[in-house]
Formats: C-alpha cells, structure tokens, sequence
C-alpha cells in the first residue's frame, strides 16, 4: 500500500505508519467488521417485528441480536487494544528519534533552534502524531464504508426514502469540505504558537534569577502568554468552525429523519412501504451521524496530524556529525613524543555564509604544559575549543591529533582523550554522584573522593545529609561549587588534554588558588589548556597565546608579553592584575 506521489503531505506522515502495516491493516479489518456488525443490527430489529406481525418465535432473531452485541464488544476492544498500542508505538519511534537526532546533530544545529521549540516536538507533536498516523486512516475508511454501507441498506428498504436521505447527506457533506480546511489550517497555527511559547517559557525559567532583578517578571509573562493568546484565538476559530459545521451535520440529519418520517408514515398508511421497514430505515438514519462524525473527527486529526509529521521530520534534516573514519586505516592509537594537538592554517565560521571566526590559526598543543589563550570577548577563543572538540568544522586548513589529521579519527576517539569544562558549567540532571559519573561511569568511590579532593569539596559534600546523593537542583549546593563539581567530574577522567574555558568564574579567591596547583598538577603530567578573561588564571601559563579579531597576534610567557604586546598589557591593566604571580595555595589534602 503506497501513498499516491501527488500527496507529499500524506507521504510525510505515512513514512511514520508504514512501519506497521500488518497493525494498520489488522485495525482496518476489525473496524469494517465492527461496523458490518452495527450495519446488520437494524436488519435484525426488522426481523424481530416481522416475527411479531406474523406471530413467529423470537428466539432466533433475538438470538441473533445477542450474538451481534457480544461479537460487536469483543471485536470493538480487540480494535482499541491494537490501535491504542500501536499509537504509543510511532510516538515512542518518533520520540526515540528525535531524540538519537538532537544528540547526534552537529552543535550549530542544535544551538540554531530554542530547546524549548524542540522540546515541544519530542513532547506536544507526537500526541498529534498519534491518531493521524495510525487510526485517522482507518477511521476514514471505516467511516467512508460505514456511511456507503448505510445508504446502500436504506436504498434496499426503500428508494424513496434513500433519495431523501442522501440530499441531506451531500447537503451535510458540502458544508463539511467547505469548513474543514479553516480548521485544520487554525488548529496547525495554534499548535506553532505553542512550541514559540515552550521556547520562550524555557529560556525565561533558565534565567529566573535575571528575570526578577531586571524586575520583567511582568514583561516576560505579557511575551509568553502573547503566544498563548494567539494559540488560544486560533483554538477558538476552529472551535467555532467545528460549532458550525456540527449544528448544521445534526441540522441537517434531524430534518431529514423528519423528513423520512412525514414521507415514511404516509408510504406506510398506503401500504407502499411496511412499518417494520420504516423502523429499520428510522435506525440506519439515527446512525447516520456515526459515520459522518468518524469522518470528520479523524479528517481534522489528520490534518492536525500532518503538520506535526512535517514539524517532525524537519528534524531529519538536522546536520549530524559524522561516525566513520575518513581513511581507510583506522589511527593506531600509540602516543609519540610531539605535540597532542595542532592547529595549521585553521579557518572556520559558523555557517556557510558567515564571516569567519578564527583566521589563519597555527597552534601548537603540547603534550605536557599549560597553554593560556587570552584575548577581548569575541576574539576567537572558544571558537578555538569548538573546533578540538569537534563542535566546529575548518573551513580551511586542519587539525591534527598525535600527528594525524581529525579525518583519521572518530568524533568519539578524538573525544575520549579530551575532558571540558565550559564557561556556563551546565550540571546533569540527577545527583552529584550522576554527575561525577557522566563521562567516567566505571570510576570508583576512591577515585570521585580524589576528584572532589583536587577541587577543595571534600568537606562541603561530607557535610551534606545525603551527601554524593545530593541532588544538584538543590539550593544547599552554590554556583560556585557546582562549578568545582564540573571541573571534577572533567579531572575524573585523567584526559590527556584539559579544556578548561574560565573555570574559575565564579570561585573566591582562596578557592580559586587552590584550582589553580590543580591545573599545575595535571599540567606536569598531560596537557592543559585554558580559556580566561581573568588573567589571574593563566599568568603562570608556560605559554598564553593573545588573540584579537579571530586572529592570534602574539605568543609567550607573562613578563615576556607584559614587555611586547600592548593588548596583552591593557588586559592586565583593566584587571589591575600585578605583573608578578601570586604565591600558590597549597590544594587541601
């Protein structure tokens, strides 16, 4: 069963349910089933009274209504069963794959749209996914037969009558195909408005802290609930649209059964049509409203449906990085004795058609040693850790690791060697445990006390009731110590290169000078590279390199640069920084 080429829409959301159609096709044959059954039980009823004209035994044909009622209720739950099952199965593989998508699309791709928008199609789209790509079709053809099945059992008890239902039926129908479209098209804009609204609300409670100082609690409700009010106003369009095109489907149905009333009676009393018959097609017209109902229902579900597939599937098209190595051999993994990583001639912008952000970068990491990288706000610097982590492609030049271009390696191999800790030291949900363990979840309990040891939180963590279990939405744990537990869970993993992007940021100053023997240690035994706009981090570096418009303009030892480069001096200045380092701080053993 394939979706005709003219229907790109419908081709969307049938990619979603193609994966289940023996289900799909299971449902669809309960349903008519079901439906034949409901079809026969007028017929039944007319049998009934036909035995009671004649004074023939009942029991048969009561029988037979027994039979329909316990068939129709086994079959009707076997159908909601398989179909309700098979509705959280595509939203389960809808989720699932958004999900496997968002973690493995480039960082650009991911920062491009608002969490809160994606989190809304993980979310608020499936449900709409739901009954579209599984029960919607069904329900379209169950009730397109249903309703052909009805009229084609009236047409047998009488024509007449027939011709007078189905002028209301077009009637009913006309109106339907007129109204749908603006339901549809209303029900879609308000669903939009409300990923706009996830995406704002989500930012605004990340920084509810900054919301309340700036006093905008005020001014980011009004922002928030604008989009939910434009939601509301579309809900409300198509729920008027729905009101009208409801009053005149039940409009229409009780005037025609007051048609086949007036015009069935006077048939009767002429002795055209039998009163049995008049009953039996009196029911098929009270059931008219059954089919008609399924098929808009599932019409405007459908509808519904399809433009959150379309929503869905545009995460498809999320660039993701690439899990296979360039060249045919694979790195061999051993360690020489030159640099851990180079930088030749490396360009890259953040898009295709952006300026570039670093130009012309040569930089030399090497295996042991910390490297300082230094410079205004928008110089380049984190740019630089985007591309060793491979956050970030060169659009000229190349990277290398242990000798080897990037290319001959994996994301993940790159990243196995590396540890970071970034500039806003995002926390894992859960526990300080589950954050210690994240990129290290075979480590023990003496080697997480060491890590929290390096960071000075040994006593804070011994000091907390449920202490490694904390939970770090906690309001016992500071922002400064949940900095530290960052940079711990990045020493848990004894890498070969620390990535250190401000780590001090929000530490006092005792703290601050123990974090500093720390990166002096793990300096003497791999390499360590930090990002600071606090000079007080990097003054005793082995090297700083000074960056200025994506460019490094100069490069060396702190009285070196203080003596030759003027920016490296006015940085030091602003800062009111002394030119000599200040004596270490022994870390807490």
């Amino acid at each position: 069963m394939n979706v005709p080429q003219g229907f790109p829409r419908l081709r969307i959301l049938w990619s979603f349910a193609r994966p289940h159609l023996r289900t799909l096709a299971l449902g669809l044959v309960l349903a008519l089933a079901g439906s034949g059954l409901g079809l026969a039980s007028p017929m039944v009823t007319k049998w009934v009274l036909d035995a009671l004209g004649t004074g023939g035994s009942l029991a048969q044909p009561v029988l037979a209504l027994l039979v329909l009622l316990v068939f129709g209720a086994a079959i009707s739950r076997w159908q909601w069963i398989r179909l309700g099952t098979l509705g959280e199965n595509v939203v389960y593989e809808a989720r699932e794959s958004m999900v496997r998508r968002f973690l493995r699309a480039t960082v650009p791709a991911v920062t491009r749209r608002s969490p809160g928008e994606l989190i809304t199609r993980v979310t608020s789209d499936t449900v709409l996914l739901r009954e579209a790509a599984t029960s919607s079709v069904i329900g379209l053809i169950n009730g397109t037969v249903m309703l052909i099945g009805t009229l084609v059992l009236m047409a047998v008890l009488d024509l007449v009558l027939m011709g007078v239902t189905v002028l209301a039926v077009l009637v009913v129908v006309v109106l339907f195909a007129l109204l749908m479209p603006s339901i549809a098209k209303a029900q879609e804009r308000a669903q939009e408005h409300v990923g706009l609204l996830g995406g704002v609300l989500e930012g605004t409670l990340r920084a509810i802290r900054t919301v309340k100082v700036s006093r905008a609690e005020g001014r980011q409700a009004e922002r928030i609930l604008g989009h939910a009010r434009v939601s509301a106003d579309h809900g409300v369009r198509a729920v008027r649209a729905e009101a009208t095109a409801w009053t005149i489907a039940w409009s229409g149905i009780q005037l025609a059964i007051i048609l086949i009333l007036g015009v069935g009676a006077w048939r009767a009393s002429a002795g055209q049509l039998e009163v049995s018959s008049l009953i039996a097609f009196l029911l098929y017209a009270f059931g008219l409203m059954n089919p008609i109902t399924e098929l808009s229902q599932n019409f405007t579900a459908l509808q519904s449906g399809i433009a959150a597939a379309e929503r869905i599937r545009e995460i498809d098209a999320m660039e993701t990085e690439p899990d296979v190595v360039a060249a045919a051999v694979a790195p061999s993994g051993r360690r020489g004795d030159g640099p851990v990583l180079e930088l030749r001639g490396v360009t890259a912008a953040y898009g295709p058609d952006a300026g570039p952000a670093v130009r012309g970068i040569d930089l030399t990491v090497p295996r042991r040693g910390h490297l300082a990288i230094v410079g205004p706000s928008g110089a380049g610097k984190t740019t630089l850790f985007s591309l060793i982590l491979g956050f970030l492609d060169p659009r000229d030049g190349e990277l290398l690791l242990d000798g080897r271009p990037f290319s001959e390696h994996t994301r993940d191999q790159i990243r196995a060697r590396l540890a970071y800790v970034e500039q806003d030291t995002p926390i894992v949900p859960g526990t300080i445990r589950d954050n210690l363990l994240f990129a290290h979840p075979d480590a023990t309990e003496r080697e997480m006390a060491e890590a929290l040891r390096e960071v000075r939180l040994t006593e804070k963590v011994g000091l907390l009731d449920d202490g490694l279990d904390t939970p770090l939405t906690s309001t016992q744990v500071s922002g400064g110590e949940r900095q530290r537990i960052a940079l711990a869970r990045a020493l848990l993993r004894t890498p070969e290169v620390l990535l250190l992007d401000e780590a001090t940021a929000q530490l006092d100053g005792l703290t601050e000078a123990a974090i500093h023997d720390c990166i002096r240690n793990r300096a003497n035994a791999g390499a360590v590279v930090t990002i600071a706009h606090r000079l007080s981090t990097v003054i005793d570096a082995d090297t700083i390199v000074v960056m200025e418009d994506g460019r490094i303009r100069a490069r060396g030892g702190h009285e070196e640069l203080l003596a030759t480069d003027e920016l490296y001096r006015e940085l030091v200045a602003s800062l009111r920084i002394a030119s000599d380092p200040a004596p270490a701080v022994t870390a807490e053993r």
